[in-house]
């Protein structure tokens, strides 16, 4: 194992369970499963409510019971108590090929080894010190999620059980090509360029890759063995394809992250005062104990009675019995319908969006007032009214955001079942289990479009030809690599785009830093659930979720300014005519985008709900062909 420092929020995304980093002494490590995570050297000093944390809609929606924040390293002493000192999040060295940088002498280490690999090639008998290996920068990735590494031995023998225990040597022969990088055998002389390892293709719906189909021969694949370093299992179950990636390439992790708002049960029921008592370990368990029992049928004087018994009594005096008996069913989920279960269900679970969001949408519309969410109605300037349904300033949000899982190769849709299966070697049942999440306090614009408007511009034939481009060229992408189709709407790449636009503007208005906002998108035309509303808060867990910038910019005249700016800004990028006119071909990623580049309309991607996919600026303010075709074409 191996030690370091990484930001809390890391270790949910972008390192979270199963993802690579490195380390600051230039060791590539892979973060551990769950089954580790709170273990310190004294198991007396653990007060796991200190990590603890709760949003009733987002367990319910992923059936755990609780959220942890990933535990933050405490030194002996730096806490009055001494509690949860040296609390650690285990990590693992990977890959586990290391090549001297002098002889290119290959070996393969273990993953737990705590001190540095030296080469111990004849070469080096002479030298005072041995040469520090490193590590190398090649892996064997699978769609299934396995990790594992990349197979030198069998590659460069052809055979799945090589028949020669040479000494291997990773020789670079120059160019920057992997054509260039060499395998080779001391032993039998053998050698073996990495040429085409990282290239797939779909055959007739099968996945082909060229590490597979190469290694030995296509009548005899080499495929995935189900190795899951970052549970310590180098052995499983799988017989996918597999392929050879850069450690550090974007398709090796894809963190699948659930987000939350959340929403009271009860408006104003539950205050910040009560959800910090119910930190408290004695009373989060006396609810629990109390309502496998009890129920939703307990009554407020047995559980204040039972509290009073574990908890010291000058911690209710302020908390009344409604908010007492409220904060209850709020922890518990009391009269709520159980989450439906089987594949069926776990499938809809995941990518019924619509649904999820949908009670976020009615909230936040409205003037909600709660210590953890609360809007106000800031009016809306004279010249947005023919394009705004309506303006809110929330003042006051709380964003959970949990990981459930990931996925590798390609960002596809993954079913919770198969992503909580990743992050630990044996599931929890659902009272138990837990997933690793962290807490953002902020506060954010919501606006909402004029429906009449919308219905009328949405209906426009051209239009609709113009978000069915960016839907034929991701249904392309999506058929040659399998993914899920998914329906693209006129008002979800306007509402879409513009988000990124405003962003951009609001980064200038207040001086955010470009990460710290980010959007939330409200979408659907689904009859009874629709939707076209937009949040855009601060996605910072910092002192700038709270400085007051954003639902300052809600004002009338302020946004008004805002719109009109980030409009304004959006009908000449500086790269124009280039970007315009290379959107009607698609750029981007997938070339998922029309008219939308780095000069325009994308951000950092961890503001982006899409990643950057898409973005048209001609659906917000028309092209220069049509003027008239954008939303926004009129707003001057």
């Amino acid at each position: 194992m191996s030690t370091g420092a990484m930001r809390r929020a890391q270790l949910v995304t972008p390192f979270g369970v199963g993802a690579m980093s490195v380390l600051v002494n230039g060791t590539s490590v892979i973060t551990a499963g769950l089954d580790h995570w709170y273990e310190p050297d004294d198991a007396s000093s653990l007060a796991l409510e200190e990590y603890q944390e709760h949003d009733w809609r987002l367990e319910a929606r992923l059936r755990v019971s609780e959220f942890r924040l990933p535990p933050d390293y405490r030194y002996q002493g730096q806490a009055n108590d001494n509690r949860n000192v040296k609390l650690t999040v285990p990590v693992l060295r990977f890959p586990r090929w290391c090549f001297c940088m002098f002889c290119k002498r290959l070996e393969l280490s273990t993953l737990t080894m705590q001190q540095a690999v030296v080469c111990k090639d004849k070469k080096h008998a002479d030298w005072k010190y041995k040469p520090r290996m490193s590590q190398v920068p090649f892996v064997a990735v699978c769609a299934a999620g396995h990790l594992d590494d990349f197979p030198f031995d069998k590659w460069v023998h052809r055979a799945h059980r090589p028949p020669c225990n040479g000494t291997l040597r990773l020789k670079s022969l120059g160019g920057g090509g992997l054509e260039g990088q060499r395998v080779v055998c001391d032993g039998c002389q053998n050698e073996r360029s990495l040429r085409g390892i990282t290239e797939a293709r779909f055959v007739n719906g099968d996945e082909h890759t060229n590490l597979s189909d190469q290694l030995s021969s296509p009548d005899d694949p080499y495929l995935c063995t189900g190795a899951r370093p970052w549970l310590a299992k180098l052995e499983g179950a799988c017989g996918q394809p597999m392929r050879g990636a850069l450690r550090a390439a974007g398709n090796v992790y894809f963190p699948k992250v659930e987000s939350s708002i959340y929403l009271p049960r009860k408006e104003g029921a539950v205050s910040a005062e009560m959800h910090d008592l119910m930190r408290h370990p004695a009373v989060s368990t006396t609810m629990r104990t109390l309502h496998s029992i009890f129920g939703a049928s307990l009554e407020v004087e047995r559980l204040r009675d039972q509290l009073l018994k574990n908890v010291p009594p000058e911690l209710f005096g302020p908390i009344s019995d409604d908010e007492l008996i409220a904060g209850y069913r709020d922890l518990l989920g009391v009269g709520e319908e159980e989450p439906a279960s089987g594949e069926e269900s776990d499938a809809e679970l995941l990518t019924g969006d619509d649904e999820w969001r949908y009670p976020e949408f009615q909230h936040i519309r409205e003037t909600p007032k709660d210590d953890y969410l609360t809007a106000t109605n800031p009016g809306i300037h004279h010249d947005l009214d023919a394009h705004l349904e309506r303006v809110r300033s929330v003042d006051v949000l709380r964003e959970t955001r949990a990981l459930r899982g990931f996925t590798r190769v390609r960002d596809d849709v993954l079913k919770l079942s198969a992503g909580k299966a990743l992050l630990r070697r044996e599931p929890l049942p659902p009272v138990q289990d837990w997933l690793p999440a962290y807490v953002v306090k902020g506060e954010g614009i919501y606006f909402e479009l004029d429906p009449a408007g919308l219905a009328a511009w949405e209906a426009r034939a051209e239009v609709q030809a113009r978000a069915q481009g960016i839907a034929d060229h991701y249904g392309h992408v999506a058929s040659q690599r399998g993914l899920q189709d998914r329906s693209l709407t006129p008002r979800f790449v306007l509402l879409h785009t513009l988000g990124h636009l405003l962003i951009n503007e609001l980064i200038f208005a207040c001086g955010y830093s470009s990460a710290s906002l980010r959007e939330r998108l409200y979408v659907s035309a689904t009859p009874g659930r629709e939707m076209a509303g937009l949040l855009i808060y601060t996605a910072a867990g910092d002192s700038e979720g709270t400085m007051g910038g954003l639902v300052r910019m809600a004002r009338p005249d302020n946004l008004r300014s805002v719109f009109a700016s980030a409009i304004s800004d959006a009908r000449w990028c500086s790269t124009d005519p280039v970007c315009m006119d290379a959107g009607e071909k698609g750029q981007g990623p997938d070339s998922c985008n029309l008219a939308a580049c780095h000069g325009c309309a994308l951000l950092p991607e961890t503001s982006c709900e899409e990643f950057n996919r898409f973005l048209d600026r001609g659906l917000v303010v028309g092209t220069f062909a049509d003027p008239t075709l954008g939303y926004f074409s009129m707003l001057a």
